[in-house]
């Protein structure tokens, strides 16, 4: 079954899922941040989904940042909304910044990379491969 990542911002939300057979970690799209909630229960009507992983703000010094006050109302509707599918949270620092570096690498323009939703969904990319990876290194 898939995995889910979101990236939650104030104005926006990258959406990020796996595979059904829940291995590679693909973007699927960026909405607004109020229509987020929403735009998850939709998908899981169409779409088996087995745990969603939210992005959890934190700073250098491993703290809850100033962003995780807009992040912990949104999981906690979200964990309402979808009560059967399990949330976890997983530290996503540094995921806009590799975002922003892997659209360099993959040679997109100036105007591409200036594209806000293309990052927050690139970032929840990320995030979904950091918690893929973690899940295969706890498997070893």
């Amino acid at each position: 079954m898939r995995i889910m990542a979101i990236d939650y911002g104030q104005k926006r939300t990258g959406i990020a899922v796996t595979d059904p057979l829940g291995m590679i970690a693909n973007g699927l799209v960026t909405v607004p941040s109020h229509t987020a909630v929403q735009f998850v229960v939709d998908y899981t009507q169409k779409e088996a989904v087995e745990r969603i992983v939210v992005g959890e703000p934190r700073d250098m010094q491993n703290m809850a940042s100033d962003a995780s006050r807009f992040v912990e109302p949104f999981v906690k509707k979200l964990r309402l909304a979808l009560p059967e599918i399990p949330v976890e949270r997983i530290d996503e620092r540094f995921t806009s910044k590799m975002a922003f570096q892997t659209m360099i690498d993959a040679g997109l323009n100036k105007k591409r990379r200036r594209d806000k939703a293309l990052v927050d969904t690139i970032s929840a990319t990320i995030i979904l491969q950091s918690y893929l990876e973690s899940l295969n290194f706890l498997r070893k």
